[in-house]
Order: C-alpha cells, then sequence, then structure tokens
C-alpha cells in the first residue's frame, strides 16, 4: 500500500479508553433507564445481560479481531469477502446519518451550561417571557405530571420554546434556531480539533473526556442517593415485574439498547481495534468493555431515578409521572429535579458538562470510523488526514443544519427510531457469514492464533457459527416490524441497499458463469492480511505450512483406511 503509514495508539490503555468513550454515551443516561423501568424493572435485565452475553460480547471480540488483524475499518475489513463489501459502505452511511442527527443533541448540554450560569435558573419558573398560561411550578399540592397535555412545567417550556422553539409536527420544518446552530458548530470545531491529528490525540483526550464523566457519576449517585424520596425512585427503577418478560417488545427493546450503545455493527469497533499492535491479545478487552458499558448503565438508572424519586416526592405524585421517554429525561426532567437541590447552578452545570464530554466521545470515533474506512480504501489520502478530517466535518455539518431547525426535534426523533433497527444487525450478519462461513472456521483460527499466539476456543466458532445468527435474524425481523410508514422504511434500509447494490456491480465486473462469480468474490482478496509486510511474509508461510500440514495429515488418514480395507 502507498501513503503514509497507518496510526497507532500510544498504549493498549489508550485504546480501551476509546472504546468505552464510543460505546458508553448520552443513551446511557437516558434511553437505558427509561428502557429499563418501562420493561419490568430488575426483569429487564434478563434479556439485556442474555443479549449481551449470547450476542453482544461475542459480536465485539469478532469485530475487534477482525479490524486488529487486518489493520482495516468498517471498508476495507470486508476484504474478507468482497462480494460483501456494501456492508462496509453500508455502515458509512448507517454512521454519517446517525451523525447527522447526533452532532444537533450534542449542542442541547453546550446551550444548557450556557444557561447555568444564569441565576435563579432559567427553567426554574414560571412567569419568563418564554411561558405560556399554562405554565405550572412544581410544588408539593400541584398534581402537574397527571395532566393531559392543559399544563406543562416551566422546564418543559424552556426547552421546546425557549431553546428549541419546536413546531408542531415533522411536517413544519420553519427556521433556523440559532443558538441550537452556533452550539452545534462549536462542537464540530471542538471535534476537529480533538481528531484532525489523528488517534495518538484522540488518545490523549479521552484520558478526560472519559474519565471525567465517571467522576461525576459518582458525585452525582452520592449526591442523588441522601436526597429525600431518592431510595423509591431506586426501587421503582429495579423492581422487577417479571410478567414483562412474556412480551416480545422488552426482549426485542433489549437487543436494540445492546445495537445502540455497544455499537457492534457500526464500524466503531473495527476502526478503534485497526490502530492495535498487530500481537495484541484483543479478548480480554472485548469482555471488559461491554460489561463496562452495561454496568455504566445501570448506574446511571440509579443516579436519574434517585433524582427521579426526589422530584416526585417533592411533586407529591407518583414516580412514573416524572419519568419521560428519550431526550425530554435529561432536558426537561432531570433540570427539574436539579432545580430543587440546594446550589443548582452547581449540579446543573456539572450534569450537563457530563452529558457533553459522553456525547463528544461517541463523536469522535464515528466520524474517526468514517474517514478510516474511505483512507484505507484509498491509502493515498493519508497524507492529507487534516484536510479530509476538516471536509468531513464541514460536510457532516451542512447535513445537519436541518436538525438546527424549529422541527428539528421531530426529524430527531425519527432518524433516531429508524436508522439502525436493521443495518447495524444486517452489517453484523455480514461480518459473520464472510469471516466464519466463506472465509471458513480454520482460517480464521489460524489467523488469531497467529495475532494473538493463542488459540480460538472452539466456543467462539460455536457462537458464531450457530447461535449468535439466528439471533440476528430474529432481531432484524422485528425491529422491520417497528418502522413508520414509507419514510421510516426508506431510512431503516437506505444504509442496507449498499449491499446487494455493491455485490451486483462486482459480479458485473467479473467473468465467467454467474456461481463461477459468487464463488471467486467470496474468497478473501489479495488486499486481506497483515498490512506490515514483514508480518504478511510470515503469515503467508504459516498458511503455506499450515495447508501442507493438512495436506499430508488426510493424506495418511486416506492410507490407513486403505490398510484397514
Amino acid at each position: 500500500m502507498t501513503g503514509a503509514p497507518r496510526e497507532r495508539w500510544g498504549s493498549q490503555f489508550e485504546y480501551l479508553l476509546s472504546c468505552l468513550g464510543y460505546a458508553v454515551g448520552i443513551g446511557n443516561v437516558w434511553r437505558f433507564p427509561y428502557l429499563c423501568y418501562r420493561n419490568g424493572g430488575g426483569a429487564f435485565l434478563v434479556p439485556y445481560f442474555l443479549t449481551l452475553f449470547v450476542c453482544g460480547i461475542p459480536l465485539v471480540y469478532l469485530e475487534t479481531t477482525l479490524g486488529q488483524f487486518a489493520s482495516a475499518g468498517c471498508i476495507s475489513v470486508f476484504n474478507i469477502n468482497p462480494l460483501l463489501k456494501g456492508a462496509g459502505y453500508a455502515t458509512v452511511v448507517l454512521n454519517v446519518i446517525a451523525i447527522v442527527y447526533f452532532s444537533t443533541i450534542l449542542a442541547y448540554p453546550i446551550l444548557f451550561i450556557y444557561h447555568s450560569f444564569s441565576s435563579p435558573l432559567p427553567w426554574q419558573h414560571c412567569g419568563n417571557s418564554w411561558n405560556t398560561d399554562k405554565c405550572v411550578e412544581i410544588t408539593s399540592n400541584s398534581s402537574i405530571f397527571t395532566s393531559n397535555g392543559t399544563i406543562t412545567t416551566p422546564e418543559d417550556e424552556f426547552y421546546h420554546i425557549r431553546l428549541l422553539r419546536m413546531s408542531s409536527g415533522i411536517h413544519e420544518i420553519g427556521s433556523m434556531v440559532w443558538p441550537v446552530f452556533w452550539c452545534n458548530l462549536i462542537g464540530y470545531v471542538l471535534v476537529y480539533m480533538s481528531i484532525c491529528n489523528g488517534v495518538k490525540s484522540v488518545g490523549k483526550i479521552v484520558y478526560f473526556t472519559v474519565v471525567f464523566p465517571y467522576v461525576v457519576l459518582c458525585v452525582l449517585f452520592i449526591r442523588g442517593i441522601t436526597l429525600p424520596g431518592a431510595w423509591q425512585g431506586i426501587i421503582f427503577y429495579v423492581w422487577p415485574d417479571w410478567q414483562k418478560l412474556a412480551n416480545s417488545k422488552v426482549w426485542a427493546d433489549a437487543a436494540m439498547q445492546l445495537f445502540y450503545s455497544l455499537g457492534p455493527g457500526w464500524g466503531g469497533l473495527v476502526s478503534m481495534a485497526s490502530f492495535n499492535k498487530f500481537h495484541y491479545k484483543n479478548l480480554r478487552s472485548s469482555i471488559l468493555i461491554p460489561l463496562i458499558n452495561s454496568g455504566t448503565s445501570i448506574w446511571a438508572g440509579f443516579v436519574v431515578f434517585s433524582v427521579l424519586g426526589f422530584a416526585a416526592e417533592r411533586a407529591g405524585v407518583a414516580i412514573d409521572k416524572v419519568a419521560t421517554a428519550g431526550p425530554g429525561l435529561a432536558f426537561v426532567t432531570y433540570p427539574a429535579a436539579v432545580s430543587m437541590m440546594p446550589a443548582s447552578n452547581f449540579w446543573a452545570l456539572t450534569f450537563f458538562l457530563m452529558l457533553f464530554l459522553l456525547g463528544i466521545d461517541t463523536m469522535f470515533v464515528t466520524i474517526e470510523a468514517v474517514i478510516a474506512g474511505f483512507m484505507d480504501e484509498f491509502p493515498k489520502l493519508r497524507v492529507h488526514k487534516r484536510l479530509i478530517t476538516l471536509l468531513t466535518c464541514v460536510v457532516l455539518f451542512l447535513l445537519g443544519i436541518i436538525c438546527n431547525t424549529e422541527g428539528g426535534l421531530h426529524v430527531i426523533g425519527f432518524l433516531d427510531t429508524h436508522v439502525a433497527i436493521a443495518a447495524a444487525p444486517v452489517v453484523c450478519l455480514m461480518e459473520l457469514i464472510a469471516a466464519v462461513y466463506t472465509y471458513g472456521a480454520s482460517n480464521l483460527s489460524l489467523d488469531v492464533r497467529f495475532m494473538t499466539g493463542r488459540p480460538l476456543r472452539p466456543f467462539w466458532l460455536f457462537m458464531w457459527r450457530y447461535i449468535v445468527p439466528p439471533f440476528l435474524l430474529v432481531i432484524i425481523v422485528y425491529g422491520m416490524r417497528e418502522t413508520t410508514g414509507l419514510a421510516g422504511l426508506c431510512i431503516a434500509l437506505c444504509s442496507v441497499m449498499c449491499i446487494p447494490l455493491y455485490a451486483i456491480r462486482v459480479l458485473y465486473q467479473s467473468r465467467g458463469p454467474l456461481m463461477q462469480r459468487i464463488r471467486e468474490n467470496c474468497h478473501a482478496s489479495k488486499e486481506w492480511g497483515p498490512v506490515d509486510p514483514d508480518l504478511r511474509l510470515n503469515w503467508l508461510a504459516a498458511r503455506k505450512h499450515e495447508r501442507t500440514k493438512r495436506q499430508a495429515n488426510s493424506e495418511i488418514e486416506c492410507f490407513g483406511h486403505e490398510q484397514a480395507v
């Protein structure tokens, strides 16, 4: 390959922190706690952890193994099966759509950080210029959460009216919301400054952006459990409702939360692993990252619901009237609870700074996955890394402007609901087909032993071959049932369509009968393998030796069979 040499992590701890920063994001704070309480509390942990161990950890291990072995991003990793390389491009499209709306979500904490310096907090009381006649403040004798929409809170109106100027629906995009626009721009500037020098600079930044949110979670947890009513919220959060397990949607929610949070099929894990040293033993980190991610989600639930328990007791209502889904949990409900605390400005600033850092880590890896994917396909671009990174950020920023409008929150909700329900599990399924079924278990085992010095245990091959694929098929089928109309179906499938379109292109450019073209393009290409020239020569020699050994063993078995006859 030509171009600048591939970057490497300064240390393996940087790799671990980057993967944690990618996996642990804003969704751990707002998505998981709400799903957990809505789907049976502690009972939800049964399908969640079952999916984690049966599907999540095996997929993380497979993706990090392939990325590290080939030092390849989400596109070039499919040199293992060129016919399925469209799955790599599907990953890029998936990430682009996700960044388009997620970058705007990242702008919201910046806005709240700015307003957290105002005293009193601007969402603390009614009577502001943006408040309506329906605004009612939370007091012990108000039952605002039990309303049918005729009464709203100052926090709700601050978020939807003052900050976002939200329109009535997705059909009404409206004008630009300039504060969101400028905060979105600030977010991209910070992201560019962090990733323009590659993974070595990212590896240093994550020491703060990953570690600090955990410090904040500790502080918020300690503060939360000391509030009146906190334990009522925690009990509400974890108390199991076993009857919920009979509902198939609970199991589907557990699976989709894993794909949104942990990130298999999104390309980020492949990209991060591709910067590892070749002989790094990645099994331990592939187990550790999912466990820490899941533990953080559960812990964030304790942090959130301890405060919601306090808010419910203060307002004199049931906790299920306080908890809300999606961004509202982070930007409406939690600010309402924070405003009741002593030193509310400090706690608001701390919470929203944590949200921002959780989000920007995910942005680092997601954008880097897109850039690394194309640079692996076109290595000459590596010498222009800063320029390519700048152009990528500019294009993504421009694509996301629609989310900065008055109808932006509706667009965000629509994209977030549909973007990954098919794409992520389909990409994972293509990875399994390419690595285990067409490349072959014996070749994959040889590659792992050559890379790590340790054999690939049969357990992983069994999981990849027989257990994970049926799980993925069920997730895909159920996810497609959740699409909303033709527009939702298009969003869900627009990235997936890259797979058949690229396969058709490959088959068209090949020669011979159709079945011969399919067989030839299902074999690993000449680009597959270690990129280091010395390692590649040793690997080819090891493969040749293994083939000779197998052939000799086969001849011995045949000779023994003839003697027996």
